[in-house]
This record gives structure tokens, C-alpha cells and sequence, in this order.
């Protein structure tokens, strides 16, 4: 099923974004990270190479390219800076995915130009308080009145919500509230207008130079035609999503795994103990050789779920174990990396410092360790709660 080699042309966008990530990424991403600022020329110069139109048809202002193009400029990126990635991850996977997936032609035509060319950033308001992983229980309603949605409620922890470029938030409210059959819709709502609030930005662990905000909505109104998919499908049309998500973020992860060992190589090379490199300190060589097999494990696993799901095919398990294994290969890479630079891993401006306190989210967000493992269990066959 799986064939690892890239093509020509997968090759040298590969390349070039991983040149992007080492000559502009990197010189400032200690400065974002310490100042927790939004990399802006960062983010212009990925709209104009192209990255945020990769995976899209050129009829809508995109690149022609597909999924798998987009995760590995994700992963080229996440070598370097997580936040970065995540920046491209969400505002494709999530921001303008949903719209290319589900929209009608008038939708596309008019968001998908605007969010390919990255002047706009979209994002996907799901999670809220009581809806984080169990995300039916989602609380946020909307009602239509005449030709307009009234929508209230709150949502949290949601990327690119604050930003300037941002200019669409895809929500999901509950649109029929009887219970017997609570229906969740998918709206979409242009950015700013009266009634959202865009909260105070969150202090997080990692992710610093990452936009992430709750958002209120208070009696916000939008045109009916803003109804992004069927009403009531919105659920069903957020897992697929949240299915593609998954590779993606696998993606990012390996990009964070494989980080974690550049930076580990290029110290245990430099760094001298003992009267020789560290390196060949048979401990420190095995912990590298230990981090290299769980970043190649990690890769084939989200490289076979985008293969089959480019092909077609059932690809959720996949998904899942792509997601699950890459994110443990991050978390298990930036904590060896960390010990294997000793004391000045353990400096915030130390690269491998940014990787440990970034990767622990890839644990938890787009679905946590636990509900893939629950997942995977139910896809082989598990019965009972699991």
C-alpha cells in the first residue's frame, strides 16, 4: 500500500520549504517564542510562496496539489518551529478545508481565493468547556430567525481566531435542540462583526508565537446562506475533518521528532566530554539511534494513512495510529533531546527547550492519546466501552 518515494516535484517542494524553514524560520523563532508574538513576516512570505494553496484546485486560487503536498511542508516546517506549523496545519486542514469539503460553488468561489493566497487566515471553532473530546455535547446554538442564524454561545482554545489576517470562523452550533434529535450545523461567519468577541489571548506552555483565543458569540447574526453543509450534518462533517486533521498533525509531529534529532546530532558532535564528543559515548549514540527509528516508525505511519486516503480508501484507523505513535515520537524525542543537552536543554532559549514545552500538545489536541487508542480499539474490533 505504502510507497515512500517522493516524486520530482515532492522533492523539490520538500526542499524548498525546508530551505524556507532553516534561512527564515528559524532566526526568529527564539525571538517569537520568548515574546509569544505572531510571526506576521513569517506568515506573508508562506501566502506568497504558495504553502497555504497547496493542497487546493488552481480554479480557486491553490496550487493544484494535494493533502500529502501540504503535510510535507508541515512537517518541514515543525522541524524548525511548531508554531509555524501548526499556523499552516490549521489554517488549511481546518480554515479553508471545511469550506473546499462541504461549500457550495458560490461559498468556494468567493473564501477559498482569499484563504489560498494567505492574506486571510480561517479557523474552526469546535471545542468549548464541556465539549472538548466528547465534542457532541457542544452547547453553542443557532437559531434562524427570518433570513439569519442568531448564534450564542462560547468556544475555546481555538487557532488563528485573533489575528489580522483572520477573516473567517467555521463554528459548530446546535441547530435542532430537541433531544430526541439534537442536530449540530456547521456556520460559517466573516470576521470582525458585531457580536464575536475574541477573548484574551491564552498563556500557554508551548505553541507560543501560535494565535489561540476563546471566542464568545452574543446574539450574532449571519445570513442563512452562511449554513456551511446540510443542517443537522454538521457532526458527521467535522469527524471527516478531524480524520484528515489527524494526518496532518502526525505530519507536524514527525516534524518536531525529526527537529529533536537534528539538534541532538549536532550537539552530540560538538559537545566535548572527557576529552572526546559526546557522541561516542555509546549511551548518548543509542538514545540518537532510539530517536531516529520512532521518527522513520512515526512517518510511515501518516505517510500510508494519506496514501490511502488520497487512493480512496478507509483511512480512519490509520489516521488514528498516525496521529497516536507520531505524537508519542515528538514528546519521546524532545524529552531525550533534552537529555541528552543536559543543562542547556533546559534553557528556554534552547531550540530543544521550545520542542519539549511545543510537543506536549500534540498529545491533546485534534483528539488526545486516549480517544485514538479508543478509537483504534473499536476499528479492530473491540467491544464493550473501549
Amino acid at each position: 500500500m505504502i510507497d515512500t518515494t517522493l516524486s520530482t516535484e515532492q522533492e523539490m517542494l520538500r526542499d524548498t520549504v525546508a530551505d524556507f524553514a532553516r534561512q527564515v524560520v528559524a532566526p526568529v523563532a527564539a525571538h517569537h517564542d520568548a515574546t509569544k508574538t505572531f510571526p506576521y513576516e513569517v506568515v506573508r512570505q508562506m501566502g506568497e510562496m504558495g504553502l497555504f494553496a497547496l493542497p487546493f484546485p488552481e480554479e480557486y486560487g491553490g496550487m493544484g496539489g494535494d493533502y500529502f503536498t501540504l503535510c510535507l511542508a508541515i512537517e518541514e516546517l515543525a522541524r524548525v518551529d511548531q508554531s509555524v506549523a501548526i499556523t499552516l496545519e490549521a489554517a488549511c486542514s481546518l480554515g479553508a478545508m471545511p469550506v473546499y469539503r462541504f461549500g457550495t460553488a458560490a461559498q468556494k468561489v468567493y473564501w477559498l481565493p482569499q484563504l489560498c493566497s494567505g492574506r486571510a487566515l480561517g479557523a474552526f471553532a469546535l471545542t468549548e468547556a464541556d465539549a472538548g473530546s466528547d465534542a457532541s455535547g457542544t452547547r453553542t446554538t443557532a437559531r434562524l430567525e427570518g433570513d439569519s442564524w442568531v448564534i450564542n454561545g462560547t468556544k475555546s482554545f481555538i487557532t488563528n481566531s485573533g489575528t489580522t489576517l483572520t477573516r473567517l470562523v467555521t463554528l459548530t452550533a446546535v441547530t435542532d435542540p430537541v433531544e430526541s434529535r439534537r442536530r449540530i450545523s456547521t456556520i460559517m461567519v466573516e470576521v470582525p462583526t458585531d457580536g464575536l468577541v475574541v477573548e484574551k489571548a491564552y498563556d500557554k506552555v508551548g505553541w507560543h508565537a501560535s494565535d489561540t483565543h476563546p471566542l464568545s458569540f452574543q446574539d450574532l447574526r449571519v445570513p442563512a446562506e452562511n449554513l456551511l453543509g446540510q443542517r443537522g450534518h454538521g457532526y458527521a462533517n467535522f469527524l471527516h475533518i478531524l480524520d484528515e486533521g489527524r494526518i496532518a498533525i502526525a505530519a507536524l509531529a514527525v516534524g518536531a521528532a525529526q527537529g529533536c534529532v537534528d539538534e541532538s546530532v549536532a550537539y552530540a558532535n560538538s559537545r566535548a566530554a572527557f576529552g572526546r564528543s559526546i557522541g561516542r559515548n555509546q549511551a548518548i549514540a543509542f538514545k540518537i539511534a532510539d530517536m531516529e527509528a520512532r521518527t522513520h516508525v512515526a512517518r510511515c505511519a501518516y505517510y500510508d494513512a494519506a496514501a490511502r486516503m488520497l487512493a480512496g480508501r478507509p483511512f480512519k484507523k490509520e489516521a488514528s495510529i498516525a496521529k497516536l505513535v507520531a505524537s508519542n515520537a515528538a514528546m519521546d524525542n524532545a524529552r531525550d533531546a533534552t537529555q541528552i543537552h543536559g543543562g542547556y536543554g533546559f534553557m528556554n532559549e534552547s531550540p530543544v527547550a521550545r520542542h519539549y514545552r511545543d510537543a506536549k500538545i500534540l498529545e491533546i489536541g485534534e483528539g488526545t492519546s486516549e480517544m485514538q487508542r479508543m478509537l483504534i480499539a473499536r476499528l479492530v474490533g473491540v467491544e464493550g466501552d473501549a
